[in-house]
C-alpha cells in the first residue's frame, strides 16, 4: 500500500490542473477577448458572433460520448492530447482568419472540440478514479484551473493585443503555442489509475474517526452502478436539468458579458477585467462547493450555488459603474464555479467510477444541445431591444427550475443493492 508521501494522486492533481488552466484559461476565455478584437476587421452583428460562441460550446459537449468512448478506449491521458491537437488546428486557422466561415470553423468547431477532449470530461474521470473521501476536494482543486487561466488569460491577451495594435491573428498564434506545451505535459506525467502505479484510492489513507466513515458513506456510493441502471433513476435525469444552472448563464455570459459592460461606458480593458474577476470568482466558488461535497448533501451544496448565480443576474442588469459591473463579474463567477464542481461531482458520488464518464458523458451531451443557445438567444434579444437585460431575466428564471429540480433528486438506491440488504437482514 502507497504511503501518503509516495501517492501520485496528489500529484496528478498539480498536473490536471496545469492543463485545465491552459486549455481552459487561454484557448477559450482569452480566445473571447480576442475575438471581441476580430470584430473591427470581420463585420458581423451580435447573433452572428454570438453564434460562433455557441457552436464552440455546441462543439464541446457534443461529442461527449466520443470523447467518454475515447476514454475507455486508449485512456484519459491520450484524451487530453488530442484536445491539445485540436486546439492548435483551431489557433492557427483563427490566425489566418478573414471570413465568419473562419471563425466558426476555427473558433467554433475546432477550439469547442480542443476543450471539450482536453478539459472537464477527462479530467473529472481521473479524479474520480483516484480518489473517493477526497473526491470533492480533488475535484475542486482541479477545476479551479479554468478560473485561475481565465483571470490572467484574458487581461494577458487583452494586453497583448494593447501593445500589438489590436493584431488577434498574432494573439492566436501565441494561444496555439500554449495548446502544444499542454500536450507535451499530458503525454508525459499523466497516469490512468493508482493500481497502474500500486496504489489505491485516495493513497489507502484511512481516517481513524469512525464518525468521519460513516458521514463519507453517506454522501456516496458504495455500490458499482452500471450506465444502464443509473439511467434508469429519477435523480440522473433531475441532475441534468439542474445542470442547466451552471450552463446556461455561463454560455451567455462567456459570448455577451464583455460587451455587456462595454455598453454601459465601460472601457475594454475594464470589462476584460471583469471576465476576468468572473474567472477569479470561479476558484474560490470551486473550492468552496468542493470542499462542502466531502461534508454534505450534494443537492443542498448545489441549491448555494445555482442562488449566487440568480443574485450575480440581477445585480447584473444594472452594471452601470465599474463597482457592480465587478461585483456582477464576482458573484456570477462563484455561482458558476461552485455549481460547475457540483455537476461533476454529485453524478460521482450518485454512481462511482465505473459508470461516470458515460454518464457525465450524456449530461454534458444534453447540457450542449440546450445551453449554447444562451449565445444566439441573448444576442438576439440586443439585436431586438438594444439591451441585455431580459437576457438576464431568463438566467433568473432558469436558476430557480433548476432549484426546484436539484432538491428533487434524492440520492438513488439500486433494486441489487436493496436486495443484497435484505439478504444480510435475513440471515441476521
Amino acid at each position: 500500500m502507497a504511503s501518503k508521501g509516495n501517492f501520485y494522486g496528489w500529484k496528478l492533481v498539480g498536473v490536471l490542473w496545469f492543463l485545465y488552466m491552459v486549455n481552459m484559461g487561454f484557448a477559450y476565455y482569452g480566445g473571447l477577448i480576442a475575438n471581441t478584437y476580430m470584430l473591427k476587421d470581420i463585420a458581423m452583428d451580435r447573433t452572428s458572433f454570438g453564434l460562433g460562441v455557441s457552436i464552440c460550446l455546441f462543439a464541446l459537449g457534443l461529442p461527449s460520448m466520443l470523447i467518454a468512448m475515447t476514454i475507455d478506449k486508449w485512456g484519459a491521458r491520450w484524451t487530453l492530447a488530442i484536445g491539445s491537437a485540436f486546439l492548435f488546428v483551431g489557433s492557427v486557422i483563427m490566425s489566418f482568419a478573414t471570413a465568419p466561415w473562419h471563425y466558426y470553423l476555427g473558433f467554433g468547431v475546432c477550439i469547442g472540440t480542443g476543450v471539450g477532449f482536453s478539459t472537464v470530461m477527462p479530467c473529472s474521470t481521473l479524479v474520480t478514479r483516484w480518489f473517493k473521501r477526497y473526491r470533492g476536494k480533488a475535484m475542486a482543486m482541479t477545476m479551479t484551473a479554468a478560473g485561475f487561466g481565465g483571470f490572467i488569460g484574458s487581461p494577458a491577451i487583452n494586453k497583448v493585443l494593447a501593445l500589438n495594435g489590436g493584431n488577434w491573428h498574432q494573439a492566436w498564434l501565441i494561444i496555439g503555442g500554449i495548446a502544444l506545451i499542454g500536450m507535451v505535459v499530458a503525454l508525459l506525467f499523466v497516469k490512468e489509475r493508482p493500481e497502474d502505479l500500486g496504489q489505491v484510492p485516495d493513497g489507502g489513507i484511512e481516517e481513524v474517526a469512525s464518525e468521519q466513515k460513516s458521514s463519507s458513506s453517506k454522501l456516496q456510493t458504495s455500490y458499482l452502478w452500471t450506465p444502464a441502471e443509473a439511467y434508469k433513476t429519477k435523480a440522473f435525469w433531475l441532475i441534468i436539468i439542474a445542470g442547466h444552472a451552471t450552463f446556461y448563464p455561463f454560455y451567455f455570459l462567456g459570448a455577451h458579458w464583455v460587451l455587456h459592460l462595454k455598453g454601459f461606458g465601460i472601457s475594454a480593458a475594464d470589462a476584460a477585467w471583469g471576465m476576468g474577476i468572473f474567472t477569479l470568482f470561479t476558484m474560490a466558488g470551486k473550492m468552496g462547493g468542493g470542499i462542502l461535497m466531502d461534508k454534505l448533501a450534494a443537492r443542498h451544496v448545489f441549491v448555494i450555488g445555482i442562488a449566487i448565480t440568480a443574485i450575480g443576474s440581477f445585480v447584473g442588469i444594472g452594471a452601470n459603474s465599474q463597482l457592480i459591473a465587478y461585483t456582477a463579474s464576482a458573484l456570477l463567477g462563484l455561482g458558476f464555479g461552485w455549481t460547475f464542481v457540483t455537476s461533476s461531482t454529485i453524478i460521482a458520488n450518485y454512481y462511482g467510477p465505473v459508470a461516470f464518464p458515460k454518464l457525465f458523458g450524456l449530461f454534458y451531451l444534453i447540457i450542449s444541445v440546450t445551453c449554447p443557445l444562451a449565445g444566439v438567444i441573448g444576442g438576439r434579444i440586443f439585436d431586438m431591444f438594444n439591451s441585455y437585460t431580459f437576457a438576464l431575466y431568463i438566467n433568473i428564471a432558469v436558476c430557480l427550475v433548476c432549484i426546484f429540480a436539484i432538491l428533487c433528486a434524492v440520492p438513488p438506491v439500486s433494486k441489487k443493492e436493496l436486495g443484497d440488504k435484505s439478504k444480510v437482514s435475513a440471515s441476521v
